[in-house]
């Protein structure tokens, strides 16, 4: 499994002949790249609804848009999304895509769309990659997007017991999501072998020094601390 980080929240994971980008935002400092510089994905998955996380989810012509119903929904009416390339599901449910096996979990966070925070799109969610089914037995190679969340005891008693995750992307800018810190007891809960940054720089209020987050990691957890700078691949 390749996971390439296109800054902020945005993720471009190959698992066998299958392409899924998520959370695709492309105006943040850490990308050199515009959509158009990328391959269509097969899938976009979405997490939640405000800008910094769908600004260019309707890029991709046919790749086909995942997230809760409510979040799928708007992206067609907003985005010229055709509704047959949309697919609705939900908080602990597990789709088939291509090669990938994508559950969705809950985050804690809030959900207005757009920058409009008077309608919600949904629960905001997170996402399980994995090369095989949950329920599977044997080993196999999984990697959870947090998405936008606080740290939350789900981690510990849902998602790493159960979905048992080897990499986890987690948030740390602080302010709209966990900081370093809580971050690190993430990925403690989870019991990943790699906790991997994301959510910061992006603007004034989740600029951070991320050898903080290095410094937690190694002292709250036995995970990896793997730093990326935009637009660069770690191999899972």
């Amino acid at each position: 499994m390749e996971l390439t980080w296109h800054g902020h929240s945005t993720w471009h994971v190959e698992l066998g002949t299958t392409s899924l980008l998520i959370d695709p935002f492309f105006d943040n400092p850490k990308t050199s790249l515009e959509p158009s510089d990328l391959d269509t994905p097969d899938y976009v998955l979405l997490t939640h609804g405000h800008a910094d996380h769908i600004a260019d989810a309707g890029a991709f012509g046919d790749a086909t848009v995942a997230g809760t119903p409510e979040l799928t929904g708007f992206v067609a009416d907003e985005f010229d999304v055709e509704e047959d390339n949309t697919i609705g599901f939900n908080i602990g449910g597990t789709l088939e895509l291509g090669d990938a096996f994508v559950t969705m979990h809950r985050s804690d966070h809030t959900n207005g769309l757009m920058t409009d925070y008077e309608f919600s799109g949904g629960m905001p969610a997170g996402f399980v990659i994995s090369d095989s089914h949950p329920t599977d037995d044997g080993e196999a190679t999984t990697f959870y997007h947090a998405g936008d969340t606080a740290l939350m005891t789900s981690m510990r008693d849902v998602i790493g017991d159960y979905l048992e995750p080897d990499a986890a992307a987690l948030p740390i800018g602080d302010h709209f999501t966990m900081g370093p810190h809580q971050a690190s007891i993430a990925a403690d809960w989870l019991g990943v072998d790699y906790a991997l940054p994301m959510h910061y720089d992006s603007f004034p209020p989740i600029e951070i020094d991320t050898a903080n987050f290095e410094q937690y990691v190694e002292t709250n957890s036995s995970a990896e601390p793997v730093v990326l700078d935009g637009d660069e691949t770690f191999e899972l």
